[in-house]
This record gives C-alpha cells, structure tokens and sequence, in this order.
C-alpha cells in the first residue's frame, strides 16, 4: 500500500481510497470533496467558469457551489471581479480552508494506514472494467 497524490493504493492502483470529509448543517453542505476540487480548480484557471469546464460541470453549477461556500464560511472563499471576464481567485481565507481540508485528508489517511490495509486485502483483484461492469449491472 502506499500514498499518492492524497490516494491510498494498491497493485498498480486497481483499488483507491479517498476520506470524503463533509461539513454540512441540514440540508446545506459548506464543504466537500467536490467543492474542494472546484476550489482548486478556479485556483489553477483563475475564473469560475474555466474552472468549471476544467471539472466537466456547468458554470451555473459551479457558481451555486461556489456561492453556498461563499455563503457558509465567515468570509468568502472565491471572489470575483466586478468586471465580467476579469475571473476569480480564491481568498486568504479560501486558501486556508483547502490548505486544511487537504491536510485533514492526509492524516486521515495516515491515522487509518492499518485498517485500511486490512480492508485491501480482503478485496478481489480487479482487473481493468470489471468492477464498473459487474456494478452497471446490479
């Protein structure tokens, strides 16, 4: 087993494990695995609608997550300009909570090493598409 790129893995990555750490209140979640990564990726492309090209997702998709963050958080995560097309960045206080929730990912990987190890082997080797097949099909 080891760890790569935040992802713990075995033989040749044919099994990942990745925490899924959400913080919600209701119905309303400030922030998860995917809004992470779009925060990231407005990071890298420097607007929210590149960023969501970038993820496979609407901008109007994007801009709903991008404002429940904005809305959840004591200050916003993402700013933009007022000037259409002039992009977004994240904010101090954006790249502090990505900055935490990928350290929160990497020690929980860390914390769980030994029972995810036990969990590793007791599952089948897979070979490429099997998995997905026999799960399309259930």
């Amino acid at each position: 087993m080891s760890v790569k790129d935040g992802m713990t893995t075995r033989r040749l990555d044919t099994w990942k494990v990745r925490p899924r750490w959400r913080l919600s209140h209701g119905e309303t979640i400030a922030l998860g695995p995917g809004k992470v990564d779009l925060l990231e990726a407005v990071d890298r492309t420097g607007s929210i609608s590149a960023g969501a090209r970038a993820m496979g997702m609407s901008y109007r998709r994007a801009w709903l997550l991008v404002d429940t963050m904005n809305q959840s958080f004591v200050g916003p995560l993402v700013a933009t300009s007022k000037w259409r097309g002039e992009g977004a960045w994240l904010t101090p206080e954006g790249r502090r909570v990505l900055r935490l929730y990928r350290r929160l990912e990497v020690r929980s990987l860390a914390t769980s090493r030994p029972l995810l190890a036990e969990l590793l082997k007791l599952l089948k080797s897979v070979r490429a598409g099997s998995a997905r097949s026999r799960s399309t099909q259930a």
